[in-house]
């Protein structure tokens, strides 16, 4: 595997990647890696010939508040992870390098940017935006690989892709859990051994919000029930526990089209997130 960190030379490298044939696929990441991440890497070997990672802890999608600093940083042991995996580069920038000085241009994004982390984490999902159109921009992957787990970036992705008209397919890959239902995050590992514990609360409390809204109950009355049950767990604040649209991620009253339960809260310092989806027989 080719570890790379400067611009020209991950541009030659792709370059020779694409004589070899079969397609390129990009799977970025903030490090950290877990199974969750090799499980992106598992399916872009599905789609192409060669797989690129990119590990970038992008400081423009942290808030003045929130942890960059402390962000788990392991590049020798992911860097292992990913040869064993197939990866055959690794892309992996100084913040110099992909914000040199001077730089002055950043994606602002609407619409499914806007709800949900986007209400509680301002400007957020705009340097997401930002990052990943250069990431496209300097790999120029045929497919680029995102984990459902965060589901409103993937939402924003999806769209910022089709927005720019870059030819890149997006691809969301559904959420890995541990055995005991809490999705796979980098960010667990902040949780101490009583968190961690609590924390499944939040898949247990989702899941059963959504299966009493596929069996009738009021919408409003299972978002609330789920709240509860996460407060009574110790979550604390809780950004909001809300069914969208699966596409727009619009609020929804009623269950008449694909849906998702998305919810985000905070168990001491860790801000977990969590989505499941919630699809009527009909659709």
């Amino acid at each position: 595997m080719q570890l790379i960190r400067e611009i020209d030379a991950l541009r030659d490298a792709v370059a020779t990647l694409r004589q070899e044939g079969g397609g390129v696929a990009l799977v970025p990441t903030m490090g950290a890696l877990h199974a969750g991440h090799m499980a992106l890497v598992a399916e872009a070997k599905r789609h192409a010939a060669h797989v690129v990672v990119s590990i970038f802890v992008n400081p423009t999608q942290f808030g003045p508040n929130e942890d960059l600093a402390a962000y788990p940083r392991r590049e020798a042991s992911d860097s292992r992870m990913l040869e064993e995996a197939g990866c055959e580069l690794l892309w992996t920038p100084a913040v110099e390098v992909m914000y040199p000085e001077g730089y002055a241009t950043t994606v602002s994004m609407a619409g499914v940017s806007e709800g949900l982390c986007g209400a509680s984490r301002p400007g957020h999902f705009d340097g997401v935006a930002t990052v990943v159109a250069k990431l496209f921009n300097q790999v120029r992957p045929d497919v680029a690989l995102f984990g459902e787990k965060d589901y409103q970036q993937l939402a924003v992705i999806r769209r910022m892709t089709r927005d720019l008209d870059l030819p890149v397919e997006v691809i969301g890959v559904p959420t890995q859990r541990d055995a005991d239902g809490l999705a796979l995050s980098s960010r667990n590992i902040y949780l101490s051994d009583e968190e961690r514990v609590a924390a499944r609360a939040l898949p247990r409390a989702l899941g059963e919000a959504a299966r009493a809204i596929l069996e009738g109950v009021d919408i409003d009355e299972a978002l609330a029930t789920a709240r509860g049950k996460l407060a009574a767990a110790g979550f604390d604040p809780i950004d909001y526990v809300q069914l969208c649209d699966a596409e727009t991620l619009q609020p929804l009253s009623s269950l008449s089209r694909p849906s998702r339960l998305l919810a985000a809260a905070r168990l001491g310092r860790t801000r977990l997130i969590d989505n499941l989806p919630v699809v009527p027989a009909h659709s």
